[in-house]
């Protein structure tokens, strides 16, 4: 993934995201997973420089590898998707009040969450180059 910029920051902010149905029941079929789909993209409107890079929909789970700028808390972001995507899921699937009859829920409430980034070496490697880079620049003179 390339580097993406805002205002006065760059930043290269990837994050894998697993979440699941409440008591993990595996209500996520072919037609509420393409819901889904469809639903995603709307729901990251209202979160600019928020982005799907790669979204697997399982039965029982969702994995998302996405980018969420450092502007904004990854905890807000997935209770976000989860909220907006749970109250979508109940109106257009009436199914799921009879699958969680007594609660008005969706998603279970916890998610893993975990970065995405340049292995070590490769950090390492640009540290050094930075020093090589920025020895050779014209000294100042005050």
């Amino acid at each position: 993934m390339e580097l993406r910029f805002s205002g006065h920051s760059a930043y290269r902010t990837e994050y894998h995201v697993i979440w699941i149905p409440k008591y993990r029941r595996r209500i996520l079929n072919p037609g509420l997973a393409t819901y889904l789909r469809r639903l995603f993209p709307k729901i990251l409107r209202e979160m600019p420089g928020v982005e799907f890079i790669e979204e697997n929909i399982q039965q029982d789970h969702i994995h998302i590898l996405m980018i969420i700028p450092p502007k904004y808390a990854a905890s807000e972001v997935i209770g976000k998707i989860k909220a907006k995507s749970a109250s979508h899921l109940r109106q257009a699937f009436p199914w799921l009040n009879k699958v969680y009859w007594k609660e008005n829920i969706v998603w279970s409430p916890g998610y893993l969450i975990s970065t995405v980034g340049l292995d070590e070496a490769k950090i390492l490697r640009y540290i050094r180059f930075q020093q090589d880079q920025d020895s050779g620049q014209a000294k100042l003179d005050l």
